[in-house]
């Protein structure tokens, strides 16, 4: 209960701070000037090394959730058809260490606590599913180009500055209040550093669609994804909303509880929630939220694969249109 608790205040502190949480946010501020000159260090130091096959970013500079999941599905879809593709990802608070490969072509190779749950999202929802978590991403990449990987896209892969890279930054969809880098405030990456960037995508950029699979009179909306604030949009057609600590590990106990809490006929959850529950054997609708790129982002993406060899000259035209956009 306080955990949950804790992390319903984070939000708050982090998107909508009142006296209180400002209070803390200016005593913590030194420790965020430590905290951006590492960064600013690390990136400057950074000596990027170029595989023989391109490699595509999905990133953004705050902490939690910014779409970064269903973009990384819709990049999939697009090119997976012209190039076979790893998503590679830390595979954040799995049990594994070092490398795994979750899927190759479909099959589905470890379980949910080996993979983590957003490797499991992908593997379980991808037609054709080619996954790997490693914290090491440079070690995945070359297992990739073993398993003849022609493309590779890094969920969260803005931070690895040592890799060469297309840069995609989502901007998120709630505007932080305090432009500050972590603890002071919620960029986890200066906010200047949307310059790094070769394209910036906000929510009018990509094309989203939300439906209900199994939808119910009386669902309770039951989430561990970070800023469930996100969902507002369904709250309204909820009997109970019941938030968790990102990536938190349910139990059919805790399950069960909030069905009968509730008085609830099922459990509403995101694709990412529904691969620790699916086999409880409970009522479940799922939130399933498709998104699809508009043809500029796949013509520029398809520009740099195709121009890999030269694609120096693609990222300063990438910068040099960006640039443009901002006059």
């Amino acid at each position: 209960m306080f955990n949950r608790k804790f992390h319903i205040w984070l939000e708050k502190y982090f998107y909508q701070p009142e006296f209180f949480e400002l209070i803390i946010s200016a005593l913590l501020l030194p420790f965020s000037a430590i905290y951006y000159c590492i960064v600013w260090i690390k990136f400057k130091l950074a000596k990027p090394i170029k595989f023989d096959i391109p490699v595509i970013s999905v990133g953004n500079l705050v902490l939690g959730g910014s779409g970064k999941t269903p973009l990384t599905k819709a990049l999939f879809n697009e090119f997976s058809h012209k190039y076979k593709t790893f998503i590679i990802l830390r595979g954040y608070k799995r049990e594994s260490k070092d490398m795994q490969i979750v899927a190759l072509n479909g099959d589905i190779k470890c379980d949910i606590a080996t993979s983590g749950d957003e490797a499991m999202e992908y593997a379980t929802n991808l037609q054709n599913a080619n996954v790997i978590v490693s914290n090491d991403r440079k070690i995945a990449i070359n297992e990739a180009i073993k398993l003849g990987a022609k493309l590779v896209i890094l969920d969260d892969g803005f931070g690895k500055a040592d890799i060469y890279k297309l840069n995609i930054l989502l901007k998120p969809a709630i505007n932080p209040r305090l432009n500050f880098t972590i603890p002071s405030g919620v960029y986890r990456y200066p906010k200047s550093f949307y310059n790094l960037a070769d394209i910036i995508l906000s929510s009018s950029d990509i094309n989203r669609q939300t439906t209900i699979i199994n939808p119910c009179h009386k669902m309770v909306l039951m989430t561990a994804i970070a800023n469930p604030s996100r969902l507002e949009f369904i709250f309204n057609k909820c009997v109970g909303r019941e938030f968790f600590a990102d990536h938190h590990k349910f139990s059919k106990f805790e399950c069960e509880n909030i069905l009968k809490k509730y008085n609830a006929d099922s459990l509403l959850v995101t694709q990412k929630d529904y691969v620790k529950i699916k086999d409880f054997g409970l009522s479940v609708s799922i939130l399933d939220l498709k998104t699809t790129i508009l043809p500029n982002l796949a013509n520029k993406i398809e520009i740099f694969i195709k121009n890999y060899k030269n694609s120096d000259t693609i990222h300063q035209k990438f910068k040099k249109e960006k640039y443009a956009k901002k006059q």
